[in-house]
């Protein structure tokens, strides 16, 4: 008989914890769509199975294996996401979501993961569940459209005109690294119609450190604008990289200091936005080449030495 008391034993365990799944008694709606209880349930079972290590039992981004990891998890109670690529900075579509669970972030802790497709609808729509934000009817985004790319076969001339425009134009620099010297940054500016450039910040071959809307418990985060020479951009993918940055650009990064860029402000449009694009696509290929590491060391001698201040320690 003692088999049967633990055959009983087992289904009385599996009912119990069949009960506890069931967190949710009725349908919700989120973003203006009415998602079933059963699917949010099946979906929060998914979620402590693939996501709970990093992003945690509340989705606050404070898991078990959270601690270690830099940049830390994303918090899904704040209801923002870097990476949406949809205008206005509104809440990305399910499509986006997959995209970046698929698609990995480069040089974080979040991989490509290959959760099967059922199970990642079901976790995308219990994540809703964690932040009011997805219970506006409005709150998901618009995503950016591609325009015709006017630089096929010109990739020499758009670098070049995405240089001007990095650096005299677009203010790229007040964030990440400038990449030439202030003269030519100065002739750059005149090239595109403004002032002369005389002052700059002391740190402008290194990306500078700024606020963001993130947090981890009850501590903000600053976070740094990537040196396109040394570090992983998180979002664009290898074999659509050109396409990806337009579409960051267009977008920005939600919460962070890079703004969404609207291309009708830019002098020639959208075809100074692709410019931009193929700008910032020829410094990623330098990263970790022979000539990206020469440049960066170039810079990097070219760098006022910082002034201590109350003497030499």
């Amino acid at each position: 008989m003692r088999w049967l008391r633990v055959a009983l034993a087992s289904l009385l365990l599996l009912a119990a914890c069949k009960r506890e799944d069931q967190v949710f008694k009725a349908p919700q709606k989120l973003a203006g769509k009415d998602v079933s209880a059963d699917v949010l349930n099946q979906g929060r079972v998914a979620y402590l199975q693939y996501c709970r290590a990093c992003h945690g039992d509340k989705g606050d981004g404070r898991g078990p294996a959270a601690e270690s990891l830099r940049p830390p998890p994303r918090n899904f109670t704040q209801g923002e996401f870097k990476f949406g690529w949809v205008l206005d900075q509104k809440l990305p579509r399910d499509e986006d979501l997959v995209r970046i669970v698929r698609s990995n972030l480069h040089g974080s802790a979040m991989l490509g993961w290959e959760v099967p497709d059922a199970e990642l609808e079901k976790i995308i729509q219990y994540i809703k569940t964690l932040s009011d934000a997805w219970k506006d009817p409005d709150a998901v985004g618009e995503p950016v459209v591609l325009s015709p790319d006017p630089w096929v076969g010109r990739e020499q001339a758009a670098v070049a005109r995405g240089q001007l425009l990095y650096h005299g134009y677009a203010q790229c620099l007040n964030c990440h690294p400038a990449y030439i010297p202030p003269e030519e940054i100065s002739a750059a500016s005149v090239a595109l119609g403004g002032q002369p450039k005389t002052e700059f910040r002391p740190a402008m071959y290194q990306p500078e450190l700024k606020d963001s809307d993130y947090s981890v418990g009850d501590l903000k985060l600053q976070l740094l604008p990537p040196d396109f020479l040394v570090n992983q951009v998180r979002s664009p993918r290898p074999e659509s990289r050109r396409a990806d940055l337009y579409r960051l650009l267009v977008a920005g990064v939600t919460g962070a200091a890079m703004p969404a860029w609207d291309p009708s402000v830019l002098p020639e449009k959208t075809s100074d936005m692709w410019a931009l694009a193929y700008y910032v696509d020829s410094l990623i290929q330098l990263r970790g080449t022979t000539a990206g590491l020469a440049l960066r060391a170039k810079l990097n001698a070219a760098e006022p030495a910082p002034q201590r201040k109350g003497g030499p320690r």
